[in-house]
């Protein structure tokens, strides 16, 4: 699609990866392999930054495994003790739990993108976006983080409104007009998750004293292809306590029928590949033209299984 990789975008990201120390959190193990094996000096500098993101982001696992081990022994000894307490119980509880967790983790540094998993884009997480750069009209792939932060917000009335990693097409002439019509991206996906209640996904009402259970199911476009899903994205400025960064919202519809039927109320746009062009350099003054592309996804039927566990 005549993308260019914002190598210096890259760059930053994982740069301030290191600062946070959060980059196993919000950059996806698929996204961070390529970059292993470089293939030139901008490549480099990127992998040269993700290791020291790693180192940072390894150290804060350690320490945190040391913290809880300590935490773990002075519970045993209490336990052991002639007076052991629930508080002693609850903190040997906590700690083996943290510790496992920590050392689960750094088992998935060794581990390969290989699984379902390791692909996935979770909301506030980074994931390769298709844009057009609006100073040099050329398109760009950079990393932006799947939640948008919308124009005029801060950093504190985005954590109050998490919600924004989605765009209704019904609110995009209200609390997206800011970004539809002007900052249109798209993101590659061969499949998406949701979570459903179980009793719609069985196409049932609950039975008297049942609670809500909800189940992730996985959607597939029948026949299997690369989805070009429709986004807006912001880029948002850095300040003195937060570096710049992109982020993006992925827009969604009303579900297909067979969607609706599997529990889910909402479903993601997949653009037809013929209107990625049109998409892409939107005029704000037409947004119709927008709308139509929108109203007009490509002909698959979703067929939905539970996923597979890593």
């Amino acid at each position: 699609m005549g993308g260019t990789l914002d190598i210096h975008a890259f760059a930053q990201m994982m740069e301030a990866r290191r600062a946070t120390g959060d980059l196993f959190k919000v950059v996806p193990k698929a996204m961070r392999e390529p970059f292993e094996h470089p293939r030139n000096e901008g490549e480099k500098d990127v992998k040269e930054k993700m290791l020291e993101a790693y180192r940072a982001a390894t150290l804060a696992i350690e320490e945190e495994i040391a913290t809880q081990t300590e935490r773990l022994v002075k519970a045993d000894a209490v336990l052991a003790s002639a007076k052991p307490t629930k508080k002693a119980e609850n903190d040997k509880r906590v700690a083996t739990n943290k510790v496992a967790a920590a050392r689960e983790k750094l088992e998935e540094m060794q581990a390969h993108a290989q699984s379902d998993g390791f692909g996935r884009m979770w909301p506030g997480q980074f994931a390769p976006v298709l844009i057009r750069d609006h100073s040099t009209g050329a398109r760009m792939i950079v990393p932006a983080r799947y939640r948008c932060r919308l124009p005029g917000w801060t950093k504190a009335m985005e954590l109050e409104k998490p919600g924004t990693y989605n765009a209704r097409k019904d609110k995009l002439h209200t609390v997206w007009k800011k970004l539809f019509g002007y900052n249109h991206g798209v993101i590659v996906a061969r499949r998406f998750y949701e979570s459903v209640s179980l009793h719609r996904l069985q196409q049932r009402e609950l039975v008297p004293g049942e609670r809500d259970i909800p189940v992730e199911i996985r959607f597939e476009p029948e026949p299997k292809q690369e989805m070009f899903l429709a986004c807006l994205w912001r880029y948002v400025e850095a300040t003195d306590t937060e570096e710049g960064f992109y982020s993006f919202a992925a827009i969604t519809r009303d579900p297909p029928p067979e969607v609706a039927a599997a529990g889910h109320d909402r479903c993601i746009i997949a653009l037809k590949p013929e209107n990625i062009d049109a998409w892409l350099e939107p005029d704000p003054g037409h947004l119709s033209a927008m709308y139509a592309i929108l109203d007009d996804p490509i002909d698959a039927y979703y067929q939905h299984e539970l996923p597979e566990k890593r």
